[in-house]
């Protein structure tokens, strides 16, 4: 009759099995009654060779150790020797503490080898795809007109233009008419276009500058990035603020009526 070549589902060789008998009758693995735990091993062997199941050499050698440390453990111990220390006795002379650290090293590589197991399932359950362009589903937003420069920025920069203004040693004053701030805003959009669109803030005022001429400066650039028509930004912080005209501007976005400050 031809033999079965069977792979053992429950163990995977002679140590889990050994392992299975020691769980199951509920033994301290330190201390394996090995006559107990050969017999069941033994039975395990005789079980599989009724059933014409081809036993591996593995679980042979294990018989065979097993075996012999049976033998051993039946063997009347050896006499204490006395010296002059007192009482020695070899603790190593235990033919089972081999045996013992090599179960205790597969438990703990089984153990481990379960919780892998256990990652494994749960990563199985886990279902990823590529990442999609999402680029046209993002809202176009309209451009700041004054993105990068804070309030505080055109404070610090009008703070500066008014201790010029009070700063300045100045002789005579010249009385000047008053400026609209529709006027002042189209005065700097011509200024913008001849000087190739870019002006810095500082440069709007020179020594003759008065009070209200800044203030009404001030508020007319404010009124240009309203409208879209300029963009002020700074290289530094606390640098002079750069002012530049829109390359999208619209000339009939300036309001035509009058602005009062």
């Amino acid at each position: 009759m031809t033999k079965v070549l069977y792979k053992l589902d429950t163990f995977e060789g002679p140590l889990d099995l050994l392992l299975h008998l020691i769980e199951k009758n509920e033994v301290d693995i330190y201390d394996i009654p090995v006559s107990t735990i050969t017999d069941q091993y033994m039975e395990y062997l005789g079980t599989m060779q009724e059933l014409e199941l081809e036993i591996t050499s593995e679980f042979l050698v294990m018989a065979a150790t097993l075996l012999s440390i049976k033998s051993k453990m039946l063997l009347p111990k050896p006499p204490i020797i006395e010296l002059d220390m007192g009482d020695y006795e070899d603790e190593d002379l235990d033919p089972r503490a081999e045996l013992v650290q090599k179960l205790i090293e597969y438990r703990k590589f089984k153990s481990i080898a379960e919780e892998l197991r256990e990652k494994e399932v749960e990563r199985s359950l886990i279902y990823t795809r590529e990442p999609e362009d999402l680029s046209a589903f993002i809202p176009e937003l309209e451009d700041n007109p004054v993105r990068g420069l804070r309030l505080a920025d055109l404070v610090i920069a009008f703070q500066k233009a008014m201790k010029r203004a009070q700063s300045r040693n100045s002789v005579a004053r010249i009385q000047r008419d008053e400026i609209s701030v529709r006027d002042r805003m189209r005065q700097l959009v011509d200024l913008l276009d001849e000087k190739g669109g870019t002006l810095l803030f500082l440069k709007l005022f020179d020594e003759n500058t008065t009070r209200d001429d800044i203030v009404v400066t001030f508020m007319a650039l404010l009124e240009l990035m309203k409208v879209k028509e300029i963009s002020c930004y700074q290289h530094e912080l606390f640098g002079d603020i750069v002012i530049t005209a829109r390359e999208d501007r619209e000339h009939h976005g300036i309001p035509g009526t009058e602005i009062r400050h």
